[in-house]
């Protein structure tokens, strides 16, 4: 294929490489253009020689990144096609160099790949060939022998291969015709050759002209003037020993490192032989700068630092000449040939980067493209690169000096956030160089972790009757992904057949939970809330907790008092007999609070007595006890006020009035038994001794019926292995006696009642082994007036046969049998 455009023309060549490590086909693609087009000039059709639609260009972020410090050339997206961007100058841009490649990397973007793209800059004849100056004067002696050449400047054409210089042609041509040398490395090089003596008497001077041509289309030429001076003096002239030296000399070398010794000769004697040796005229600027001339030792040295990678070879012109009048110099020429070394490490440049990269992305994903060149050759031009820190990442060769860094394990941010990768890369010297590349590749989130509760149960205490709206309760959750935002709400349960939304709510933002009603700890003592926490994410994530909600108790019940009861109005009437003595149980007070706790423990009090002196209470049983025996001065009617509070703060009370009437037992006893009337003439003494007898025979029966029933208890309890007592509660119960306040047992007891809680007056029927150190067990039945069994535990069980009857025995005795009662 050829394209020609104002005379120029161009050749295309399209190379194609399969990479079988791309997803898809990846080429090399070459074109070939003259310099000097126009901007916007066409190149090529690089959309179409890729094999990519040109519409999708732009979309898919196709871009052309050059390798050399300009955008020469650009690619319209629109269409695919790859044009001129800036002026190309061959010279400027390859100076002397026989190939001009010019090298681009096609790099696109979705799905990231790359293509490298080689274009040919072809030299065109822009240049005339021409010398450093515009006149030479030249000295020879007459005595100059004919054959003698004289080396002229050089002319220098940037263009190269045919369009570069060619030929030499000098006018006119008389006593000195033109001989032209090839020499490697500097082209051809123009002498003038002397073929006639020269004698200075007829002609002293001679102007010649030399012409320099080059082969392009059209032809371009350059012109001298040369003036020869004919002077006559010296006839011997310095000799080398060798018309060319060659010397290697490593590109490390020092500076003042001797490069060579040169040694001339010439017969002449004086200062016709004394020689000076320096640079010859045509020796460039560039070698004079590195290298310099010891003018009467003849030594070369090294001034300045060396680079094989700027040129391979230099060449140096040198020029010896005697002191005498007439000087005629002697040429030779040294070729320094620089060997290189391994002084330039690999330099690793980032072509395209992807970043960040999500941490589900799968393993060999594409991160970034990397290429890496060393400006050494041969070996120390070789290198090898890898991932030297450990990373999740890999390098993976894609042609020569190009390399993609991929994954090469499966990402988890919420473990690293984002990973330092270091690019090392080494050449194969002995003492390799190395180079570093740090690239930072930060990974995306994505919802791959569930919220969790900072807590696996939480426990919240409220105090009842709270205020409606307060928070109780604070639930937090965590989330370790980056973007989470999480969510609370409560899950649907009952509490007491109504739904949980009834009482608590939350904020859906803090999980802060809120009251919505407020609590009564005597119908509500605990319930649980069941709170879920979702995240953002897709799909949501999510968690539950349980709450426990436990109400605490506040003193907001007033004591009640359960007995004794008023039979009539508001005061309860009680009657006891005329010759109690004292520590006489009267009646027992028993009040019950619905709150709990210290809210719920009672005492109670004597505000009021008629007598102070004769009437007592124990504050912790409520239990009414006599101080000391009634006489005649007391009056027969006394009123007590008690007074019940609970431990609560502040406290809570009820009061009830007692009315106690007194009355005579004795009397009353007989006259209802003998239906005699009261005399008051009657001897108090035979009644007193008639009573006495009467109760003292009433216990003995009592102890010998008892212990007759826990003889035969025994055997039972023997016979069936069980220690357990067994009482039944006749009708209506009236309470249990709680033990004299002279006895010293331990109150771990409580009261039982039977079925109805506000019942007065309990019989027991007691089955006990008396004496047992052991716990002892009492079933207890009620009467026929209540259904219920109650099962309860008694500790240290004693039989109290009748209070009343005991309470009637002397003093003296202090018999108190009390029966403790721990319930089950």
């Amino acid at each position: 294929m050829a394209f020609v455009k104002r005379n120029c023309w161009m050749r295309w060549q399209i190379f194609y490489f399969i990479i079988p490590s791309w997803d898809v086909i990846s080429g090399q693609i070459r074109y070939s253009i003259p310099e000097k087009l126009s901007p916007g000039a066409f190149v090529g059709n690089i959309a179409n020689d890729l094999g990519l639609d040109a519409k999708q260009l732009s979309a898919r972020g196709f871009r052309i990144i050059s390798s050399a410090e300009k955008q020469y050339l650009d690619v319209n997206l629109n269409k695919g096609i790859l044009y001129v961007n800036n002026n190309i100058d061959r010279e400027q841009l390859c100076g002397s160099s026989i190939t001009c490649i010019l090298t681009l990397q096609g790099v696109i973007q979705n799905p990231l790949n790359m293509y490298r793209v080689e274009v040919e800059i072809l030299d065109v004849n822009d240049n005339a060939p021409s010398f450093p100056q515009r006149q030479f004067r030249l000295e020879i002696s007459e005595l100059a022998a004919p054959g003698s050449r004289f080396p002229l400047e050089r002319a220098h054409d940037p263009d190269i291969g045919t369009n570069s210089l060619q030929s030499y042609q000098l006018v006119p041509e008389g006593h000195f015709i033109l001989d032209v040398q090839t020499r490697s490395g500097d082209g051809k090089l123009p002498m003038l050759l002397l073929q006639d003596l020269l004698d200075r008497e007829k002609q002293a001077t001679h102007k010649l002209v030399l012409i320099v041509k080059d082969g392009g289309v059209p032809q371009r030429t350059g012109t001298a003037d040369i003036m020869v001076i004919v002077k006559d003096v010296n006839d011997n002239v310095p000799t080398f020993t060798q018309s060319v030296y060659r010397v290697r000399l490593l590109e490390n070398a020092p500076i003042a490192t001797l490069l060579i010794k040169l040694n001339a000769s010439d017969l002449d004697e004086g200062s016709n032989g004394e020689i000076l040796y320096s640079f010859s005229g045509h020796t460039s600027i560039r070698v004079r700068e590195l290298f310099s001339m010891d003018s009467k030792q003849g030594e070369i040295r090294v001034k300045a630092n060396l680079n094989y990678e700027e040129s391979t070879v230099y060449e140096i012109n040198v020029q010896a000449v005697d002191r005498g009048p007439v000087a005629v110099p002697a040429y030779c020429d040294v070729l320094v040939e620089i060997v290189d070394v391994n002084d330039n490490a690999p330099e690793v440049i980032i072509t395209s980067l992807s970043s960040p990269v999500r941490e589900d992305a799968p393993t060999g994903t594409v991160i970034a493209l990397i290429a890496v060149t060393d400006a050494d050759s041969g070996e120390y031009g070789e290198h090898r690169c890898y991932v030297a820190n450990n990373v999740p990442f890999k390098l993976e060769s894609s042609f020569d000096n190009y390399y993609r860094l991929v994954t090469d394990q499966l990402l988890d941010r919420e473990a690293v956030t984002e990973y330092n990768v270091t690019i090392l890369c080494s050449d194969a010297g002995a003492r390799p160089l190395s180079a570093y590349k740090y690239i930072m590749v930060q990974i995306s989130d994505i919802n791959d972790n569930a919220p969790r509760f900072t807590q696996s149960l939480y426990t919240t205490y409220v105090a009842e009757n709270n205020i409606i709206g307060t928070s109780i309760c604070s639930v937090t959750a965590q989330d370790v992904d980056q973007s989470a935002r999480l969510s609370y709400s409560i899950l649907e349960t009952l509490v007491k057949g109504s739904p949980v939304s009834n009482y608590v709510d939350i904020n859906s933002e803090d999980g802060i939970i809120f009251s919505k009603r407020s609590y009564d700890y005597e119908q509500l003592k605990t319930f649980q809330i069941r709170v879920q926490v979702q995240d953002t994410g897709s799909p949501p994530l999510k968690d539950n907790v349980t709450v426990d909600v436990i109400i605490l108790d506040q003193n907001d019940n007033t004591p009640v008092i359960l007995s004794p009861q008023p039979e009539f109005g508001s005061t309860v009437v009680e009657t006891i007999p005329g010759s109690a003595e004292s520590g006489y149980l009267v009646t027992k007070v028993t009040a019950i609070d619905a709150d709990a706790g210290q809210n719920a423990r009672l005492s109670y009090q004597l505000l009021q007595s008629t007598n102070p002196d004769l009437f007592t209470i124990e504050p912790d049983t409520g239990e009414i006890w006599t101080i000391r025996s009634i006489n005649s001065k007391d009056s027969n009617k006394q009123r007590l006020v008690i007074l019940v509070k609970d431990n609560g703060k502040p406290s809570l009370s009820a009061t009830m009035a007692l009315l106690l009437t007194m009355m005579d037992i004795v009397t009353e006893r007989l006259s209802d038994v003998s239906g005699l009337s009261e005399d008051p003439a009657f001897d108090l003494s035979l009644y007193l001794i008639i009573s006495l007898a009467a109760t003292s025979s009433v216990f003995f029966v009592v102890v010998i019926i008892l212990a007759a029933k826990v003889y035969r208890h025994e055997i039972e309890c023997s016979r069936h292995n069980c220690t357990y007592c067994c009482f039944e509660q006749s009708s209506h119960l009236d309470g249990l006696q709680k033990d004299n306040r002279n006895l010293r047992i331990p109150a771990n007891y409580v009261e039982v009642f039977g079925g109805d809680p506000l019942s007065q007056r309990f019989r027991y029927e007691s089955y006990s082994t008396l004496g047992s150190t052991n716990r002892d067990f009492i079933f207890v039945k009620t009467s026929s007036l209540g259904t219920n069994q109650n099962v309860v535990k008694v500790e240290n069980c004693a039989t109290e046969a009748n209070v009343k009857t005991a309470n009637s025995v002397k003093r003296s005795s202090e018999v108190r049998h009390i029966l403790l009662i721990r319930q089950i």
